[in-house]
């Protein structure tokens, strides 16, 4: 019955009465330690098609924030085939908790089960898809914001290249213009923030819990605590803080000015500091996909088969255009065991380095796909993938260089190397300040459904980790800095991850440093175990250490400013 399941083209248009069948089928079946491990297969496959039916329904949802017909059939979807396949989910993860087996190579993902099975409610079913609608509204009102340039009008990605503008007063001119945009929708994103933070507790009521119990919970964190966080970011202000200061000040020098403003330099777009224009790495967008590829090839065979695969199948939407959703991502197919990266690239480093960064993701679901029977396929650690993407940045670094295959001279790849690593030092203290500020939201949920308290919070946060940066007589700019955030409003707590992940990441590039080739090695290895362990068990299998403390962090800066002095005589 269940390797008759049709093509995926077919599933994607089945309604729920299509899928009920099978599931009754699995319920039905007597199950035995003999035939666990093919009801689990049957139980993935079953869900594979309706996992890869919402990514590609999403996708084409963020695709293009106006298409009426995408919207629709995203929503039919969570309307009707999300909350019955969420119920009948739920059914047959107990069903497999009662038997009492633990197939082998089973137990972490049945950790995982068993904390689904607690914190589920049926009253939560409909709260999930209000959840998701939410985030569409989001994606709706961000993705519409353009500016009116010199007679053109752009979209706020398309602003980027501008705001690098060696010239000041052309970057300050475009970075004005994209926040007096953002504030224009200022009210509708605090009307949808209420809603958001509304829809969340009542989930967590539901589930008896406070919001952080439910969310630590449903993201599956046994390895490191509330309170483990709230260390990590006093561990980033004794030993980031200072050195993103020198940094912020360095720059201010170099440019000659009295201080540092947001137009000059923040923790997202790298104003050069010796005034040069800022790096180009392509002029034709297909060479964006074309020198990555060989750029993967050089960091390994068969991570460049990887992308050209995705090249080759079309499984890249890599250039900004109107209406896009913003920001950048990678899906999974688990059907057609195939990855998809979504970005809005628009002519600058940064479309390299967010690349480099989703082709990390990209891999990491090749080699799961290709080292794991379905049924083993649990989702890995969301830390863990981020260090699969933030390894893949750093591991690609040495390739940057047109000799070695890349996109820029020797001399800007040089620059291009110190500016991602600078950005890594002046990453964490922002970081730091999201998940500060999400764990203030989610206790004090009272407070945080006033907006203004909202803004309030988030300044605090900025003035303790942003230092060096001045936002005098910019005020509404910098308290509504979470606006822009889309985290905060679609995906709460997911925000540490990258944090720990970028201190994992910077110990696979040391491990580079002494061996390239084995620290790409381990890599692949660590990747391909997927989420068989946790992530104690899976940094080990990289060959680095799972840490949060002020110790591990300033071996991470003090490498990074190591080759940053490594590179800066290479970057004259």
């Amino acid at each position: 019955m269940f390797n008759q399941i049709p093509a995926i083209d077919e599933v994607m248009l089945w309604t729920w009465d299509r899928y009920q069948p099978y599931v009754d089928a699995l319920l039905a079946r007597d199950l035995t330690a003999e035939n666990a491990v093919e009801w689990l297969s049957d139980w993935s496959r079953l869900f594979s098609g309706i996992s890869e039916t919402y990514a590609r329904l999403n996708l084409a949802n963020t695709q293009d924030t106006a298409d009426e017909g995408a919207e629709t059939r995203l929503n039919a979807f969570l309307d009707a085939v999300l909350p019955p396949a969420m119920m009948a989910d739920q059914q047959l993860k107990e069903k497999l908790l009662a038997s009492g087996l633990e197939p082998q190579g089973y137990e972490i993902p049945l950790r995982r089960i068993r904390v689904d099975a607690e914190i589920f409610r049926e009253a939560n079913v409909p709260l999930f898809t209000e959840e998701n609608k939410l985030g569409q509204e989001y994606d709706r009102i961000l993705g519409s914001q353009t500016v009116q340039w010199e007679g053109e009008e752009k979209t706020l990605s398309q602003m980027l290249p501008l705001r690098l503008s060696p010239q000041r007063p052309v970057r300050e001119h475009a970075w004005r213009a994209v926040i007096e945009r953002g504030l224009q929708d200022r009210e509708a994103l605090n009307a949808l923030w209420v809603r958001f933070l509304r829809l969340r507790l009542q989930m967590a009521e539901n589930a008896g819990l406070d919001y952080r119990s439910f969310a630590w919970q449903q993201k599956h964190r046994f390895d490191y605590t509330p309170e483990d966080c709230l260390q990590f970011h006093r561990a980033i202000e004794e030993a980031v803080v200072p050195a993103a200061a020198r940094i912020y000040d360095r720059r201010r020098r170099l440019l000659g000015l009295d201080s540092l403003r947001p137009w000059d330099s923040d923790h997202q777009v790298h104003v050069d500091p010796r005034g040069r224009p800022a790096l180009q790495p392509y002029v034709q967008p297909d060479a964006l996909a074309q020198t990555a590829s060989t750029i993967f090839h050089r960091v390994d065979a068969q991570i460049g088969d990887y992308f050209d695969i995705m090249m080759e199948e079309r499984l890249l939407d890599l250039h900004n255009r109107r209406n896009k959703a913003p920001g950048g991502y990678c899906t999974s197919f688990d059907v057609s065991e195939r990855p998809f990266i979504f970005q809005n690239a628009v002519g600058i480093h940064d479309d390299v380095q967010t690349l480099l960064h989703e082709g990390g993701h990209a891999f990491h679901a090749f080699e799961v796909f290709r080292a794991l029977p379905s049924y083993r396929r649990i989702d890995p650690p969301l830390e863990f993938c981020e260090v699969a993407s933030m390894s893949m940045e750093l591991l690609a670094a040495p390739y940057l260089a047109k000799d070695q295959g890349g996109y820029y001279s020797a001399a800007d790849a040089a620059r291009a190397r110190i500016q991602h690593l600078e950005g890594m030092i002046t990453f964490w203290p922002y970081m730091a300040g999201v998940d500060a500020f999400h764990h203030w939201v989610y206790t004090h949920t009272d407070d945080a459904q006033d907006p203004s308290a909202c803004d309030a919070a988030w300044a605090r946060e900025w003035d303790r980790f942003m230092v060096g940066i001045d936002f005098s007589g910019l005020e509404e700019a910098r308290v509504t800095g979470w606006h822009r955030k889309l985290h905060i409003f679609q995906i709460p707590f997911y925000y540490v991850e990258y944090g720990i992940a970028q201190l994992g990441a910077a110990q696979v590039y040391g491990n580079a440093r002494r061996d390239q080739a084995g620290a790409v090695a381990r890599y692949r290895e660590a990747l391909a175990l997927g989420g068989t362990l946790g992530l104690p068990g899976l940094f080990a299998a990289a060959g680095v250490k799972f840490a949060l403390d002020s110790g591990t962090l300033a071996a991470a800066v003090a490498l990074i400013e190591d080759e940053i002095g490594v590179l800066e005589p290479q970057a004259q």
